[in-house]
């Protein structure tokens, strides 16, 4: 791609990024060093040249530099954690001006992911809102029983998220399942789910379920479709209720007030903007909706999908256009929520914000994981000297070594938490 081209990729990706935000979407980096962050036992980040003392290198800090500039350096270390897919090239600088008119400097360093943004078709259950549908889909739970049974159902994996546990009431909103009576389409084989809000009532609607289960006694069963129907059977004694120690991530995709944004261009492309919807199709006849799933890299270097359903603050959710959930916010300090790592500037690539990738401080599988997600921005002390960063590892030595600032995402300078569940888009 040529450099007005590439120029304008990048252009057309961050307004719709920053669309409503302001500017203290980051914490600054200032602040962070006067709390130790970019400084070493040794002095200040200046006196440091990669990720060692500028005295231990021949010529000091200025020849290190020039190094730097003429891309000799043998001192900033390179991850070894790529994937046979990933690549990191810059533009070559050998030849003549007649023969390209683009330089190094120019465009800098530019990782190209492979399939970094890719459909993802996941099952759609039929649930009930006040008498009328909600379709929605279960991506997460807290106990490995109702994972492994609603996977087995659905055909289609459920991850185990212990952390969703730790879950505040303030974050959570109740659902209905039922364990016996009508067949359907719920989580144990019987009538759908019954939900106690949905997107259009912001201040209590959360994809995070708290669960009661229904359960018919000897009473002839019907379908229930509300809150007040389930209350009023249960005050006749025709069902018991119990409550049940599980959360489950269940993102509602259509609701009777609306459903989610579709993307109006459905090509996918490795720069495809984040802007516009994640959402390429919903399907209620066929029961499916198909996300964009987004490539990453999970702590330890492996790759990681992720959709995303849902945001607080507006803002960003807008931008995204995903339901905004201002419930969320409650979780900006509890253990549900977990670091995702997104960079601001250095290599070009396919980011959020048109550089690298990020970073998740856990996956699936890990003791740690969860879909909710912390965000983080990390900030290239000197962007031209920008390396490629794949693991949590990485980010804690370039952090230690001054290289990198690393802040707490604040966008309409409020608590910032996403509903990224991550999936496995080839299942």
């Amino acid at each position: 791609m040529n450099k007005n081209l590439r120029y304008l990729a990048i252009l057309a990706i961050i307004p719709l990024f920053t669309a409503g935000l302001t500017s203290d979407y980051f914490t600054d980096a200032n602040a962070l060093k006067s709390k130790g962050v970019g400084t070493t036992k040794y002095g200040s980040s200046t006196d440091i040249c990669g990720l060692q003392l500028c005295a231990d290198i021949p010529g000091g800090k200025a020849a290190w530099k020039e190094t730097q500039r003429t891309g000799e350096s043998e001192e900033t270390p390179v991850p070894q954690h790529s994937t046979p897919q990933t690549s990191v090239s810059k533009p070559t600088t050998q030849q003549s001006p007649k023969e390209s008119s683009i330089t190094e400097k120019d465009l800098g360093s530019v990782v190209r992911l492979s399939r970094a943004n890719v459909p993802a078709t996941i099952p759609m259950h039929q649930g009930f809102y006040n008498g009328e549908s909600v379709y929605y889909i279960i991506t997460d739970s807290s106990d490995p029983t109702h994972a492994q049974i609603i996977t087995e159902n659905q055909g289609w994996k459920v991850e185990l998220a212990p952390l969703l546990a730790n879950t505040p009431e303030a974050a959570l909103s109740k659902t209905y399942m039922f364990t016996n009576g009508v067949t359907g389409d719920g989580v144990h084989g019987f009538q759908g789910e019954v939900f106690t809000s949905t997107p259009a009532q912001s201040n209590t609607y959360s994809a995070l379920t708290s669960h009661v289960h229904v359960t018919w006694n000897d009473a002839n069963p019907r379908i229930l479709d509300s809150e007040d129907m389930i209350m009023a059977a249960a005050d006749a004694g025709d069902v018991t209720l119990a409550e049940v120690k599980v959360v489950l991530n269940m993102p509602q995709i259509v609701w009777p007030e609306g459903q989610m944004m579709v993307k109006e261009d459905k090509r996918l492309a490795d720069d495809t903007p984040y802007g516009g919807g994640q959402v390429l199709d919903i399907d209620t006849e066929e029961m499916t909706v198909t996300f964009i799933a987004h490539r990453g890299w999970g702590p330890d270097g492996r790759t990681i999908y992720y959709i995303v359903t849902d945001a607080t603050p507006s803002g960003p959710a807008g931008m995204m256009g995903v339901v905004d959930a201002p419930t969320s916010a409650s979780l900006i300090a509890n253990s549900a929520a977990v670091d995702l790592f997104q960079f601001k500037d250095g290599i070009t690539g396919s980011g959020p914000l048109g550089f690298q990738p990020g970073i998740a401080a856990g996956a699936p599988g890990d003791a740690n994981y969860s879909p909710m997600w912390r965000i983080f921005m990390i900030g290239w002390d000197n962007p031209e000297n920008a390396s490629l960063l794949e693991t949590k590892a990485d980010i804690d030595a370039y952090q230690k070594a001054g290289l990198i600032s690393v802040g707490l995402a604040r966008p309409m300078d409020s608590d910032h938490i996403v509903n990224c569940p991550f999936i496995d888009p080839f299942q």
